[in-house]
């Protein structure tokens, strides 16, 4: 049996070797009000006498980082050292329920939302049951101070009640190992974490390869940290985050789900191209972005990768209507969609046909099983992926073929059904064309130097793409609705009973709609669409 080693087990040389740290802080009226109601909350406790050691409660991790630092938060953290976070949370419910408690905290009855206790997860990084309810318009959760004990295999700790240090020395950074202490008033430091907030610097508390191996997950936190806050990852994390065992920890050690949920914070985040430049500069990407299905999945070259991010990064800043990103890029989803295009631009350079399943159902492009499999995207987001990966050839010849001016670029029809093609296998037809975009800045390899001279030579091109696409007012044609019904063509044939001709021959309406917009009659589509029915297999209803 592998022996268990607590954090307090840690030789002392890892830790830093200093004196608590305190300094006063400033609350808002709000944040004042709560804490008042949590200090008589502890005080009602401490007076029943049912838990013989004093409460301490206190506001941590988050919430104090991001008041320091001016950033308005409406989470708190509140951490009690001698009871859970459910107990102390029920003993408060049970100090409102008397009408003088609630008139001298000017609350009503409705002004607490219902308590929910939340079990632990591990797999969701939940590893003590929390209870969490909202009151003076914050969203509180409490629990107990903790100290952790892991095993080599697991990144799930047993838990077991703790100090406030302790406590600290388990976080993820120093910056988040502050904690807000309500009944003196100030910020408490155990681990240097005001200095490095007041450096810029993302920090372990421990020796950083006794916190990655404990959970590895923290490799990506601080990646989502030093992005979101723009810190620097101090120098020795940023080794240990490279290491060959932190890398494998990693792969094995966490859930592909908990991987998605951080990669989603962090291209959600205020810095998404940081967070994809962190993970290049520190060689995670083939520890991220994977296929855990396939017994040795392929492993993309990155070294252009920078290329295609910072294009993206470049594409963002432009805000001129009718402008590539603008026309492309058109919600707050489709923004998070077009980061999680551009991470997986290099498999684009892997080949994308892999073995037939069973049953003869053929995978997705590599890219969408990484997609799928790799960060556990939804079911939207993978198809979005597959269809940029079927569709990056096809929209790049046709880019290339209206710069050469070819005949076919001005035939409505066969451009407007080439789009709603791409959009009805795999949906966001734009932010395929975004990826086409990507991948030939990417594949251009072009030398830092000249990069700012390549991009506005490609931005201009792909600019006359959507220009040509928007003077043949194709850039909806997914939208376009079908001039008549299934019903209504059958009924027009004579009452051909519907069968496999229906899609084709409604294809054939389709083009003559696009063919002839404006024209709200019918009449042209039927007939094209007789002309044609031998071609189309139409039943004769003779």
């Amino acid at each position: 049996m592998k022996r268990r080693r607590s954090v307090s087990e840690e030789p002392v040389q890892l830790k830093r070797s200093r004196e608590m740290a305190t300094m006063p802080i400033q609350l808002t009226p709000r944040e004042s009000q709560l804490r008042r109601l949590l200090l008589d909350v502890a005080c009602y406790i401490d007076e029943s006498k049912e838990i013989k050691e004093k409460l301490e409660v206190r506001f941590a991790g988050g919430w104090v980082r991001d008041k320091l630092l001016n950033i308005e938060s409406h989470d708190i953290d509140t951490a009690i050292n001698a009871m859970t976070g459910y107990a102390f949370s029920t003993k408060m419910q049970e100090y409102l329920k008397d009408e003088d408690n609630l008139k001298k905290h000017s609350l009503q009855a409705t002004d607490i939302r219902n308590l929910h206790k939340i079990l632990a997860n591990p797999e969701k990084s939940k590893h003590l049951e929390t209870a969490t309810t909202r009151i003076f318009g914050f969203d509180v959760d409490f629990v107990n101070l903790r100290k952790e004990t892991y095993s080599e295999d697991s990144r799930n700790p047993q838990m077991e009640f703790g100090t406030a240090e302790e406590d600290a020395l388990r976080r993820d950074a120093t910056i988040n190992a502050l904690f807000y202490n309500l009944h003196r008033d100030q910020v408490e430091d155990f681990t240097g974490g005001l200095e490095d907030l007041k450096a810029k610097l993302i920090k372990t508390p421990l020796d950083p390869k006794t916190t990655f191996m404990d959970d590895p997950l923290r490799v990506l936190r601080l990646i989502r940290f030093a992005s979101r806050l723009n810190f620097t990852i101090d120098t020795k994390s940023e080794a240990y985050m490279s290491d060959p065992a932190v890398m494998k920890a990693l792969k094995l050690k966490i859930s592909r789900e908990r991987v998605g949920v951080e990669l989603e914070k962090m291209l959600k985040g205020k810095n998404p191209r940081r967070s994809l430049q962190f993970i290049d500069s520190l060689g995670l990407y083939s520890t991220i972005f994977t296929d855990p299905t396939i017994q040795e999945c392929p492993s993309p070259e990155t070294a252009d990768w920078n290329l295609a991010y910072d294009c993206l990064e470049n594409l963002t800043s432009n805000s001129t209507p009718g402008c590539i990103y603008q026309s492309l890029v058109r919600s707050e989803d489709a923004k998070y969609l077009a980061w999680i295009l551009v991470a997986l631009v290099p498999f684009s350079s892997v080949p994308q046909t892999l073995p037939v399943k069973q049953k003869g159902k053929p995978h997705l492009p590599l890219g969408g099983m990484v997609a799928r499999e790799g960060i556990k995207a939804d079911n939207k987001i993978c198809n979005v992926v597959s269809g940029a990966f079927k569709h990056v050839q096809e929209i790049t010849d046709l880019k290339y073929a209206i710069k050469a001016n070819k005949p076919y670029i001005s035939e409505r029809d066969t451009v407007g059904m080439t789009i709603r093609r791409w959009d009805s296998q795999g949906g966001h037809w734009r932010l395929q064309v975004l990826f086409a975009l990507l991948v030939e800045a990417m594949n251009s390899k072009c030398p830092s130097k000249f990069v700012r001279g390549y991009y506005k030579e490609l931005f201009g091109e792909w600019q006359c793409f959507i220009d040509h696409l928007e003077a043949m007012d194709l850039m909806d044609a997914p939208a376009l609705k079908l001039i008549l019904s299934g019903t209504e063509l059958s009924q027009a044939l004579g009452g051909v009973k519907p069968g496999p001709w229906m899609k084709p021959a409604l294809d054939v309406c389709m083009e003559w709609q696009l063919r002839n917009p404006g024209v709200e009659d019918a009449a042209g589509a039927i007939e094209q669409v007789k002309k044609r029915s031998e071609e189309l297999k139409i039943p004769n209803n003779n």
